[in-house]
């Protein structure tokens, strides 16, 4: 089975998800980018995929930084460069036979790059309703898991008969 990897560009999904767009407009940055990445957390454990997740750093001194947030690799690019050029150089690297690479942005120029590359987009507001629809399953088996009577195979006679031998062990 070939592996996924899911490249998302950081502050692209930001500017269109929904519930991180006012956040960008008022500029509280690190609060969109802490619910942007919980989310791409939990989806990557629920669909069991790799994620890297780029934002820019281009404005900022410094060489580039990587850390793991949960289940997301982060990637802060370094200074002079974009967050486009760095995912259209990552997407290129890994795609190949045994890695389907996905690239999460809405930047048409960059979209056609990674097609060229072999790699396949995903739209921000396409990946904004998968996370969406994977956390209303994840919320529906819970709630289903938590409100069942646990299934058993057992009779509710053998059930009976088990109770009562247990209080007499005690």
């Amino acid at each position: 089975m070939k592996k996924q990897l899911l490249i998302v560009d950081g502050y692209n999904m930001i500017g269109a998800w929904q519930e991180t767009h006012q956040l960008f407009q008022n500029n509280d940055l690190e609060q969109a980018r802490d619910l942007l990445l919980k989310k791409l957390s939990d989806y990557a454990g629920f669909e069991g995929l790799e994620i890297i997740c780029v934002f820019d750093a281009q404005f900022v001194p410094g060489v580039t930084s990587k850390f793991q947030v949960h289940n997301v690799l982060v990637i802060f690019t370094k200074e002079d460069e974009t967050a486009d050029s760095y995912i259209e150089k990552l997407a290129g690297k890994c795609t190949n036979a045994l890695t389907t690479v996905y690239v999460a942005t809405s930047d048409l120029a960059e979209q056609w790059v990674i097609f060229s590359q072999g790699a396949m987009r995903i739209p921000a507001r396409e990946l904004e309703e998968r996370v969406n629809l994977r956390k209303q399953d994840l919320t529906r088996h819970t709630t289903t898991m938590t409100t069942q009577k646990p299934r058993t195979s057992w009779a509710d006679a053998q059930l009976d008969e088990l109770k009562k031998l247990m209080f007499e062990i005690e």
